[in-house]
């Protein structure tokens, strides 16, 4: 059972992923066409709510999780504004980048002079 669970967690995120990632190359085009946008996100929200939601614990995935309903909603109401859409995209492109940090290792050496 366990193994099924996390069959199911990985496919939500990966269908997360892509949607986010068609909606951020969507937004960051300098054509950007708001009705365009509405109707492909409609179109890939189909496809994402195929896949079954999971409850998600990491910060990366609850923001991404959080993006994808907050352009969903915009783009139900009509209120696409690409310039706040574009700022949340670029702070989950950072936080996913943060989680992939490494300090460096024996900093004291590096300092050294020999």
């Amino acid at each position: 059972m366990q193994i099924k669970e996390k069959d199911g967690r990985v496919k939500y995120i990966r269908a997360l992923e892509r949607f986010v990632k068609s909606a951020v190359a969507l937004l960051k085009r300098d054509d950007f066409d708001a009705e365009l946008f509405a109707k492909r996100m409609a179109k890939n929200y189909e496809i994402l709510s195929k896949a079954e939601a999971v409850n998600l614990d990491s910060p990366y995935t609850k923001a991404l999780e959080s993006f994808a309903k907050n352009i969903m909603s915009a783009s139900e109401q009509n209120r696409i504004d690409q310039g706040v859409l574009v700022r949340e995209a670029n702070a989950l492109e950072k936080l996913k980048n943060n989680k992939s940090y490494k300090k460096d290792k024996h900093k004291i050496d590096f300092f050294k002079d020999y």
